[in-house]
């Protein structure tokens, strides 16, 4: 018990307050804390002066992408992730439908088609950008598990 209230005239006197503080009322019933820290209000504020939104915030967001990913170390990186989150999308797909042994022709079709799709997307660009070279990454590795479990199978 003692630790609980030096705890709480530490955080009344963190913000201003002695534990005896009178705080005076509003007429609507609500308190006011008196303090003088110069930190009573806290915005988000743009470099103009103006107050931040989330559209703003949401406009933002490629323009920081972009500048994120031109090092080509992090491209590098997340080219990997990509390769080898197709390749564990393909052994769990694999997985999934060749235990069951049910629908797994189907599977099989929607994985070519899928596969295709993204190959016709990726070559009839005229400019390969950051994220079509990741769509492809997955599907390149997306192909090699197929290929692998198909070996696996066959041994």
């Amino acid at each position: 018990m003692a630790y609980s209230t030096s705890l709480i005239s530490t955080s009344f006197l963190t913000i201003g307050l002695t534990p005896r503080t009178r705080i005076p009322r509003r007429k609507c019933g609500m308190f006011i804390l008196r303090s003088s820290s110069p930190f009573r209000s806290i915005r988000a504020v743009q470099e103009n002066g103006g107050s931040r939104r989330l559209v703003d915030i949401i406009r933002i967001v490629p323009e920081l992408s972009r500048n994120y990913f031109q090092s080509p170390s992090r491209r590098a990186l997340f080219g990997g992730i990509s390769l080898l989150g197709g390749f564990y999308v393909a052994q769990t797909i694999s997985l999934s439908f060749g235990a069951l042994g049910v629908n797994d022709v189907i599977a099989a079709v929607l994985c070519v088609l899928v596969t295709e799709y993204v190959t016709r997307f990726y070559y009839s660009r005229p400019k390969v950008t950051f994220p079509v070279a990741l769509l492809n990454n997955f599907k390149m590795g997306f192909t090699y598990g197929l290929f692998i479990d198909a070996f696996k199978l066959a041994s």
